[in-house]
């Protein structure tokens, strides 16, 4: 009796515990476990979107997800205009393009990249601001989904096998060059490289058969597009913002510096920030004056390979930098949906809730000529 309660016991602490890590933040229903994200696979009403470029996409994606490219979400013209700025599109064209990749009003959607989480919090912020309610972000990504698949892990066998039979007849066809080696020798020496070729032509069965069941697979999407309305009455502009709204923070922050009520967010690297650095539509290099600097790899795990930093490590690096609850704070990066919804998604995970995208970021202010920049 004593020895199962002490076992309940156990169980009971360690279950607390998970829980304890699952939930230090304040906002719950953001993100989607990987294991949990593992069972909906293949389900209906169920859609994996991927926000890593094209290029990813087809060389590793979740079996029947479809591709939307974080940085193709947010659509500006060759001047860097958006024209229903602070939306990331116009209503009619976001209908259409989230329609043609299969999704409808009912569809729960899960946002995902390589595991970092810009890309996948691009997707979400997107989803979000036209009012779409179903829709998580899945912690760890890709990498996460392909460390639960048994498939993937005999793959992963198979292929340090297949290696060490590459290396088996390397060795053996080298020792047969010795002008040293005896006519037994060379027999035996003949015998292990066709037993090695014959292991590698059965490996190499074996891993195409493994391959047809793997969760992570390569090559195009395949959808049948569906219907998707947005109303207008169910936009959500609560996270999102247009230039000069962000105009008018920068120069309270100018005015009144870290008495401010506001903070603005440069979630990018110092490359961009300094100018030395821009991409080709972009007639100016630079960051918007007053902005803080906090790369978006501050937020992200990279060692835990997980989409964000424990809530306790986020605050430290918030907190450290004057983005406080009281402050309406503002982030973005080159196009808002990827470094800069990284950090508005980590703040709204601690509970912020004056938090917003500037959907337009550098692509637009550094278009625009009649806005301030610094070097």
């Amino acid at each position: 009796m004593k020895s199962l309660l002490k076992t309940l016991v156990v169980a009971a602490t360690l279950s607390l515990s998970t829980a304890a890590v699952a939930n230090d933040y304040v906002e719950k229903d953001i993100l989607i476990s990987p294991e949990e994200a593992f069972k909906l696979i293949g389900k209906d009403g169920v859609m994996f979107v991927s926000g890593d470029d094209p290029d990813i996409y087809k060389l590793g994606h979740i079996k029947g997800s479809v591709e939307m490219y974080a940085h193709h979400l947010h659509h500006s013209d060759i001047e860097g205009n958006m024209h229903c700025e602070p939306l990331y599109r116009c209503i009619d064209e976001a209908e259409a393009y989230i329609g043609s990749k299969g999704i409808d009003n009912n569809t729960l959607v899960i946002a995902y990249d390589d595991f970092k989480g810009p890309n996948a919090t691009g997707v979400y912020s997107f989803f979000t601001s036209y009012g779409h309610k179903n829709i998580k972000v899945l912690n760890g990504g890709r990498n996460a989904i392909m460390d639960l698949d048994p498939a993937q892990a005999e793959l992963n066998k198979l292929r340090d096998d297949y290696k060490k039979e590459r290396e088996v007849e390397k060795e053996a066809k080298k020792k047969l060059k010795e002008a040293s080696v005896t006519a037994d020798q060379k027999a035996a020496l003949e015998k292990v490289v066709k037993a090695s070729k014959d292991a590698q032509k059965a490996l190499k069965d074996k891993m195409a058969e493994v391959e047809t069941r793997l969760v992570v697979v390569k090559g195009d999407e395949s959808v049948t597009p569906k219907t998707y309305k947005i109303d207008q009455h169910n936009l959500d502009f609560t996270h999102i913002a247009g230039k000069e709204e962000v105009k008018h923070a920068m120069e309270d922050i100018l005015k009144n510096g870290d008495k401010s009520k506001y903070v603005i967010i440069d979630s990018r690297g110092m490359a961009e920030i300094i100018g030395e650095r821009k991409m080709d539509n972009v007639a100016r290099g630079g960051h918007i004056p007053g902005s803080k600097f906090i790369e978006w790899n501050k937020i992200s795990d990279m060692k835990n390979k997980r989409s964000f930093k424990s809530a306790q490590e986020l605050v430290e690096v918030y907190e450290k930098n004057g983005v406080t609850k009281d402050k309406t704070i503002y982030a973005y990066c080159m196009v808002g949906t990827g470094r800069g919804s990284e950090h508005i998604t980590a703040l709204k995970l601690l509970g912020y809730k004056n938090i917003k995208v500037f959907t337009g970021s550098w692509d637009v202010w550094g278009n625009d000529m009649s806005l301030p920049l610094k070097r």
